[in-house]
């Protein structure tokens, strides 16, 4: 049995050995050069797209096929559930049907196989991973990390303050003008994802970091009147995003909060926070800016996720382990 020059997938080639689909091993490794040459893809994601194939070749031959005209949808529904039956995650089940599918339009386009039911066919929809948030404890530790007696260190607690109390998106922070704010009524005006307008409010807290900020800190760092933007460097420019989320990210370490504790984590933890106090959540949509009630809905669920963490490690009789409970009628 002849395969094609190239190959970068041990586990398919052993697959493939018992493999009694014709030419398969020769189609497999044209869809491979192809997609090394003409889609000029690095040969680490050309053997991820293979790896991916290999479920569906075990599934061939489980399936006694050896004729690929005959995958009909009937048959790829029965491959993805024994994908699901096997324990695959829903993202690790989407991404073998994406494989399949490119590989079937390559099949398409250059071999005299037809193979249009799999693009009838949709995958899983995702899981839905639940924000990574802080509890207020660890937000308390977050926020007192910077350095205040340091003016830079200022400036980053005044940022942290905002994220966290105004539930800014780092986009969001970074466009803000001197401008947009209102001490008085401690609103920012901000311009949100598609350009949408709102009005974000910040509480006392933040409001004293943000005016520290800008009246002692911030006209070191630029002089020039025409200097616009809240958040400069020390070089006199405007702070960029990934300036932002390096700073959140280097005191979300020295705090000890979870390594995948990033910007969007402050946002996610102020809607969550607000929630756990009573907040309607309306009125989280609006502060969050969310077109959607269903896009706000997510932290609905974080909070009682965390409720239930909650209950297990608190409640006296949630702890106890689960054991068979007898009847008095049993014992007599």
């Amino acid at each position: 049995m002849t395969t094609a020059k190239r190959l970068p997938s041990p586990a398919m080639e052993a697959v493939l050995l018992r493999s009694n689909v014709p030419n398969l091993p020769s189609l497999i490794g044209e869809y491979a050069d192809h997609s090394a040459s003409t889609r000029q893809l690095s040969e680490h994601t050309v053997r991820n797209y293979i790896n991916d194939l290999v479920p569906f070749v075990e599934y061939l031959d489980e399936q006694q096929t050896t004729n690929l005209n005959n995958v009909d949808r009937l048959f790829l529904r029965g491959y993805l559930a024994s994908l699901i039956t096997a324990g695959y995650s829903r993202s690790s089940v989407a991404r073998k049907l994406s494989a399949l599918k490119s590989f079937f339009r390559f099949l398409r386009q250059n071999n005299d196989l037809e193979l249009d039911q799999v693009d009838l066919v949709t995958g899983p929809k995702k899981e839905k991973k639940l924000p990574a948030i802080a509890s207020s404890h660890e937000i308390d530790r977050l926020l007192d990390e910077p350095n205040t007696a340091t003016d830079s260190g200022v400036r980053d607690r005044a940022i942290l303050e905002m994220l966290y109390g105004a539930g800014l998106r780092v986009s969001e922070a970074n466009a803000l003008d001197i401008s947009d704010i209102d001490m008085t009524t401690r609103e920012a005006r901000i311009l949100g994802k598609g350009s949408k307008p709102r009005i974000a409010l910040f509480g006392n807290t933040a409001g004293k970091w943000l005016e520290k900020y800008i009246q002692e800190v911030r006209p070191k760092f630029s002089s020039r009147k025409s200097d616009s933007a809240i958040w400069m460097n020390q070089s006199g420019g405007r702070l960029s995003s990934r300036s932002i989320q390096r700073i959140v990210k280097k005191y979300a370490l020295a705090a000890g909060l979870d390594p995948d504790f990033h910007t969007h984590s402050l946002r996610h933890s102020f809607a969550t926070h607000l929630l756990d106090g009573g907040a309607d959540l309306r009125v989280v949509q609006d502060l969050l800016g969310h077109s959607s009630p269903a896009t706000t809905q997510i932290y609905t669920h974080v909070s009682a996720e965390q409720a239930r963490k909650v209950y297990l490690n608190a409640h006296p009789r949630a702890r106890k382990s689960r054991r068979t409970v007898k009847s008095r009628d049993s014992d007599e």
